[in-house]
């Protein structure tokens, strides 16, 4: 089937097309309204380590290299089971499975993101700020930090950072378009009845002659 083709079938079948993409549009759009709105909260904190008191140049660059790989193992810790358990049990919560954390961090910085989405902006920020105070304790325990510290504490958000609804929304859209699109293009396969002397010629392999014209009773 070349393109024109597929152009000619599918405006054919252009209601059929377009009530299809439209009704999972909708669906999507509908299914997404009443999903729960997600808020996040954001942190940055700064890794501080145990020889940082030095004013030696050359030691202050060889604690700058050892600082940032600190700042990669507690960027590790902060996603560690350990931490994730401290932070429920401090905040009163089973879990904390009903929260997405994301921590990104730099390879040239000391700096720590944290990022923990959220149906509750408030509790949110709570446990953004928990995770701080948390590993901050773990790092002093288990590694040469002195402390990580909050350079921006989390605030409580106040604008919904998903559901995308727009996205689902258009997405919905051209998934409904394009099983429209199977489906026409394979009950025009299945169909195997013979509609008009391009059809006979394609299948017998045989010119047409002539016509019989469309004669009234």
């Amino acid at each position: 089937m070349t393109l024109a083709e597929l152009f000619h079938l599918l405006r054919k079948h252009l209601g059929f097309v377009a009530a299809l993409s439209v009704g999972a549009a909708v669906a999507v759009a509908a299914v997404s309204f009443f999903m729960p709105n997600k808020y996040t909260a954001s942190t940055t904190m700064y890794v501080l380590s145990r020889t940082d008191n030095s004013t030696s140049a050359n030691s202050m660059y060889s604690d700058l290299n050892a600082s940032q790989m600190l700042t990669n193992d507690v960027a590790t810790i902060l996603k560690s089971k350990r931490v994730e358990q401290d932070v429920a049990q401090k905040l009163g919560l089973e879990d904390l499975d009903d929260y997405d954390v994301d921590v990104e961090n730099s390879t040239t910085t000391r700096v720590v993101t944290l990022s923990v989405t959220g149906t509750d902006p408030a509790r949110t920020a709570e446990v953004a700020n928990a995770f701080v105070t948390d590993v901050s304790e773990v790092a002093q325990q288990v590694m040469n930090v002195q402390s990580v510290n909050a350079i921006d504490q989390a605030t409580t958000p106040t604008d919904p950072s998903g559901p995308n609804r727009k996205l689902y929304t258009a997405v919905g859209f051209l998934g409904g378009l394009f099983v429209a699109v199977v489906i026409v293009v394979a009950a025009d396969a299945l169909n195997t009845k013979v509609r008009n002397s391009q059809d006979a010629e394609e299948l017998l392999g045989l010119p047409v002659v002539g016509h019989y014209p469309a004669v009234g009773r």
